[in-house]
């Protein structure tokens, strides 16, 4: 009997030839999963330099503007105004009353001849205005400024144009300069593509994440709370769990929907305000912060509980003064997370209004605002070429704004992570 039993335990021949040939089939497909997975990483990281280099190159000139000189002799055209006039509260009036915007026609007529209008941009006097608001000294000698060309000049002398616009940029040849963009950092939407900024849309942006903020950072992670320390184990419970868990799964457009019969229709709050924007997007950021908040409260041990109970906390001190403090980090990325979702949305904010042409920067949560993606959208949808720079330029500053916010969500979870 031990002798049957010990030639069916025979030890395995690892030196024999099925034994090699099973070895090395079983390092050949290690060797194949790495090559497919650094392929794969490879691809991922190709396809992400493809879009970073298209995009910071198509993007990079939106920061920057094409110019011309032109030289405004102020005390001739003026009849001698004093700089005074354009210091505190009224200088804005006097300028508007100087006639400022004549004074700049007149010296292009001069310097460029009848067709020298067709040159500049028509907004190019608020450059002028702007810098006699800076330096009102201006005004009394004279000067030599440099103003944005028209669109079609500017992508001529950047890239390639018209026909029209590339004999100008050949007649004028010597005289162009580039200068930096800071139209498009300080001013709003515009018609013309060299007076359009993203200043009006950052900040409706940043003023709608911090209403959806407001509103679904402590909703969420209460009910996360109640949900997995106080609720009862019954099939309402369930039931609010499969809701939350559906609603976290909802085209984006469906809570856009939401907003426009509940928020505007039945409560008559304001169209396209930051308000109403922050609220739908809250609605749609909710459930994501309630998911993450329940799964980084059931990551805590069950022993830091029990402990706490055993010294003689009561329940709300356990959850508030030892639970919470450590699921804090796993809440916070989760919040971050759905926060970078609602700033990329578009769908929603569309539903409610935000996508009307607004100049003028919001200055509160009821005024009219867009925000980035939304304006991203419309000036996609432009004809002129001049916007598609200025579309590439938004996006860049889009990703630096979704990139701060990573980073934020990177250095609150090590700020408050504790190991155990």
């Amino acid at each position: 009997m031990n002798s049957l039993t010990e030639m069916k335990r025979r030890p395995t021949d690892w030196q024999g030839a099925a034994m090699q040939k099973r070895i090395a089939g079983r390092y050949a497909a290690e060797r194949r999963f790495k090559a497919i997975g650094m392929g794969a990483i490879m691809l991922s990281a190709g396809f992400l330099a493809f879009l970073l280099i298209v995009m910071v190159g198509n993007g990079f000139r939106g920061f920057t503007q094409t110019e011309l000189p032109l030289e405004i002799d102020f005390p001739a055209a003026t009849g001698g105004v004093s700089s005074s006039q354009f210091e505190g509260p009224d200088a804005n009036s006097n300028l508007q009353s100087m006639g400022l915007r004549e004074i700049v026609d007149s010296s292009i007529d001069l310097q460029y001849g009848e067709a020298g209008n067709d040159l500049f941009s028509p907004g190019g006097w608020t450059t002028v205005s702007a810098m006699i608001l800076a330096d009102p000294k201006i005004v009394e000698q004279k000067t030599t400024i440099y103003l944005p060309v028209i669109s079609e000049i500017d992508v001529a002398y950047k890239d390639d144009g018209n026909p029209e616009a590339e004999k100008k940029v050949s007649e004028f040849s010597g005289q162009f300069s580039t200068g930096f963009n800071w139209n498009f950092l300080s001013n709003s939407d515009a018609t013309d593509p060299m007076q359009v900024g993203i200043w009006g849309a950052f900040k409706g942006s940043l003023i709608t994440m911090i209403v959806t903020l407001l509103l679904a950072f402590p909703v969420g992670v209460f009910a996360a709370l109640y949900l997995e320390e106080y609720a009862p184990k019954n099939r309402l419970t369930d039931l609010i769990e499969v809701s939350i868990n559906n609603l976290a799964a909802v085209p984006s457009i469906i809570f856009g929907l939401l907003g426009l019969a509940v928020f505007l229709n039945f409560f008559g709050m304001p169209r396209s305000g930051a308000l109403v924007g922050g609220l739908t997007l809250a609605l749609m950021t909710m459930p994501v912060i309630v998911i993450s908040g329940r799964n980084a409260v059931k990551a805590v041990p069950p022993s830091i509980r029990e402990a706490a109970l055993g010294i003689g906390a009561s329940p709300l001190q356990v959850v508030f003064h030892h639970v919470l403090p450590l699921a804090l980090p796993g809440i916070l990325t989760g919040t971050i997370i759905g926060m970078a979702r609602a700033l990329g949305e578009t769908a929603p904010l569309l539903m409610i209004g935000m996508r009307a042409f607004i100049a003028t920067p919001p200055s509160g949560i009821t005024d009219p605002a867009t925000v980035l993606p939304v304006q991203i959208f419309l000036w996609s949808d432009e004809v002129d070429r001049g916007f598609v720079e200025k579309t590439s330029a938004a996006i860049i500053v889009l990703l630096l704004f979704l990139l701060t916010m990573n980073a934020l969500a990177i250095y609150l979870r090590n700020r408050f992570e504790t190991r155990w």
